[in-house]
């Protein structure tokens, strides 16, 4: 057989193509999964931080809970709840319009209040059958530096009632509950333990 003397060039040539097409062709498959790589990285993040920002909360209670007797001289049971929130350190202006109380005891089944103004007016975006309460707060949002005194009424609750508080900030952050119980002796104005 007649070899011809060009033959080697092209075997070699026809190597290095075949070569380089999969180095073409291993560059274009490891940019697309790096890149799938990185959005998933990136969609995994976002949704650890928004995770964390839910599970947290921006609302503090601060001080004591009070519960006001039903009588300025010889009450028999507490009809009203006071407490103070503020934000922690760092958090953004909250609306108030937007938070959710609930109150519950042994003997009220859970009732829903938001946000009423001193005049009765109502503030929040309020609908339909949810709408059994409202609370009041000196403020209708809530900065950096404020501290919001919370107000509203509940049905009577006698000597050693456990109520049961749950406030809901905007946003889907983590909800505060808290349980207190109505002294053995009930005063004008009691500190709630």
């Amino acid at each position: 057989m007649l070899r011809n003397v060009n033959d080697d060039g092209f075997t070699g040539l026809e190597a290095a193509i075949v070569l380089i097409a999969f180095v073409v062709v291993a560059a274009v498959f490891s940019y697309v999964v790096l890149g799938a790589g990185f959005f998933t990285t990136q969609k995994a993040q976002e949704t650890v931080y928004k995770g964390v920002e839910q599970s947290t909360t921006n609302i503090l209670l601060k001080g004591s809970v009070y519960g006001f007797g039903d009588s300025l001289t010889t009450p028999t049971g507490i009809v009203r709840i006071n407490f103070t929130l503020g934000l922690a350190p760092g958090a953004p202006t909250i609306d108030l319009n937007k938070m959710n109380i609930t109150y519950s005891d042994a003997s009220t089944a859970p009732i829903n209040m938001y946000l009423k103004n001193a005049a009765g007016t109502d503030l929040g975006d309020i609908t339909g059958s949810l709408t059994t309460g409202y609370f009041w707060a000196s403020k209708s949002t809530m900065g950096p530096d404020d501290a919001i005194d919370i107000s509203f009424n509940i049905p009577k609750a006698t000597v050693g009632t456990i109520m049961n508080i749950e406030i809901r900030p905007p946003g889907g952050g983590a909800a505060i509950p808290f349980t207190k119980t109505v002294p053995a002796t009930i005063t004008a104005v009691n500190v709630l333990r």
